[in-house]
């Protein structure tokens, strides 16, 4: 059993967040109880994270989207009010750490994801450095088909994917999330292939037009493996009870 302020002080040197500029605050966002023996990680702090944490009987939550973002209008109703109120009777603090754990390269949600699929990464790229890139490893496709059928087995969903030359895949970049706007970025780089969770309208053209793959494997699918792969690594460190909850979303 450790204090809350070791535990946040162990997050804050790992993922170093005052490096970033981010869409919200990174760190603690809620405030409990002081004394920490077991901590749950998830993607989302939704009510159902929240509620899967009271039954294992956490003291802290680790997500990767927290509860605040800019733009919000500060009121603490509906959603909002639902959520704070299940933390706040439970007396559980929650952990939320937005680019800082996409980008960690041991930890974050790129690197876990390239472990995943297999990839070994050789260069960043992007704004903050949040775009990874490098070699699909020892296994060579024949076309950004084949590696949308890989990556949809190593992470049990559908993928868009959009092939325009039908070319062997040797050289790929990927951002997980919604980072669909690092795909100019990557053609850039020179790469074959660009993995992020989600495509918007653009990105059909641009794959089509400069003839690099762009595949859409899911937001939520893409971040499963940051959130457990910081908490489980701290709380190890640290001797604490550590449990992944996956709260299961198609996007």
């Amino acid at each position: 059993m450790i204090v809350a302020k070791q535990l946040t002080q162990a997050f804050e040197t790992l993922l170093q967040p005052a490096r970033f500029k981010d869409y919200g605050p990174n760190g603690l966002q809620v405030q409990g109880r002081e004394q920490i023996q077991t901590l749950v990680s998830g993607v989302t702090a939704s009510k159902a994270l929240i509620e899967a944490a009271i039954d294992v009987k956490a003291d802290g939550i680790f997500v990767h989207h927290g509860l605040f973002w800019r733009g919000q209008d500060g009121c603490v109703v509906g959603w909002m009010r639902d959520r704070l109120k299940l933390l706040l009777a439970h007396d559980i603090n929650l952990w939320a750490y937005h680019l800082p754990l996409d980008a960690h390269p041991e930890w974050g949600n790129n690197a876990q994801l390239a472990k995943v699929l297999g990839f070994e990464t050789t260069a960043r790229f992007g704004e903050q450095d949040l775009g990874f890139m490098g070699h699909v490893g020892q296994k060579i496709f024949a076309n950004a088909k084949d590696l949308a059928d890989h990556v949809s087995i190593q992470l049990g969903r559908s993928v868009t994917c959009i092939d325009p030359t039908g070319r062997e895949i040797r050289q790929v970049a990927w951002c997980t999330g919604g980072a669909q706007g690092y795909f100019e970025a990557a053609i850039a780089a020179g790469v074959d292939a660009f993995l992020t969770g989600e495509i918007s309208e653009p990105q059909m053209h641009y794959a089509r037009e400069m003839g690099v793959a762009f595949l859409a494997c899911g937001h939520h699918a893409t971040e499963r493996y940051g959130a457990p792969a910081v908490a489980g690594h701290v709380a190890n460190s640290l001797g604490l009870a550590h449990h992944f909850i996956d709260i299961d979303n198609p996007a």
